[in-house]
């Protein structure tokens, strides 16, 4: 049975992922105190015919219920059942916007005489452990529903393999670098195709822009020794036990060399059986 706890910030978007991991074939139940999660599991694993795949989501809604979260966690490791942890994440600043967009009360507000922007703070400052004990994850600040959508289908879709995964991001530094990123390049020492007129208004993903910038000297340069780095890091996380390694490469504004690079990232460690997937963030913003 594979297992996932979904858990994360408050307004990161655990309903969205949560009916995305439903998409998929997940049974998911939302607002799950972590007391009930090794009893749930139980449950479930004498129906595992037909409940293979199962996500609970669990958070601060449950006040101080959710103390017991990581009891739970222990709980079910000592028992030797195999779980997953999946975290969402975004910056204060747009949970705030998000809060106030839908006009709806954050979880630990009443305890701040309604103060929002504390309220993410303070939450902020709970879930840090829970966050580092994470086996992913995702920063939703710069993703759309649509994008959230194909990170979790990436994640969960390939998930029977046991081997590590590595999901690359394209980001422009002015956007902000994502959360999650493990490892974070900056390519802006590379040529900027920003300033041909001709190839300004595309994106990395075009082939002239892509052929501007791979064939630079610069860019093979770069390639053969970051390559090299990767294919001698990855073992080394894998033997770890790490679950997924986030690679975000950045430029300027996330159009152009971040875009070109993190998509031949991805295709190389594709072509050599790694299980690989990218994301743009930035690509399509102004």
């Amino acid at each position: 049975m594979e297992f996932v706890v979904l858990t994360g910030l408050s307004g990161a978007g655990k309903t969205q992922a949560m009916h995305s991991m439903e998409d998929i074939g997940f049974f998911c139940v939302d607002n799950l105190p972590p007391a009930l999660i090794p009893v749930f599991y139980d449950l479930c694993a004498e129906s595992e015919s037909t409940m293979g795949r199962v996500a609970v989501v669990s958070d601060t809604r449950g006040g101080e219920l959710f103390k017991s979260f990581f009891t739970a966690m222990k709980t079910l490791k000592e028992d030797k059942k195999p779980y997953r942890i999946l975290f969402l994440d975004a910056s204060d600043g747009v949970l705030v916007r998000r809060f106030k967009e839908t006009r709806r009360k954050h979880p630990l507000s009443d305890d701040l005489a309604g103060s929002l922007e504390q309220a993410v703070r303070l939450e902020r400052d709970m879930l840090r452990p829970v966050r580092e004990s994470a086996d992913f994850v995702i920063d939703t600040t710069g993703l759309s529903p649509a994008q959230l959508r194909g990170r979790i289908a990436e994640q969960f879709l390939s998930s029977a393999s046991d081997s590590m995964s590595v999901h690359c991001i394209s980001f422009g530094f002015k956007h902000g670098i994502p959360m999650e990123a493990d490892l974070v390049v900056d390519v802006r020492c590379l040529p900027n195709p920003f300033y041909d007129p001709e190839l300004r208004p595309k994106t990395g993903l075009d082939p002239d822009v892509r052929d501007y910038v791979m064939e630079k000297e610069e860019t093979i340069g770069f390639v053969a020794r970051y390559m090299a780095l990767l294919d001698y890091l990855l073992p080394l996380y894998e033997k770890e036990g790490k679950s997924q390694l986030v690679v975000a490469v950045g430029c300027t504004g996330g159009h152009h060399r971040s875009v070109a690079l993190a998509q031949y990232i991805c295709d190389y460690l594709g072509e050599k059986g790694v299980k690989a997937s990218v994301t743009h963030r930035d690509m399509l913003k102004h």
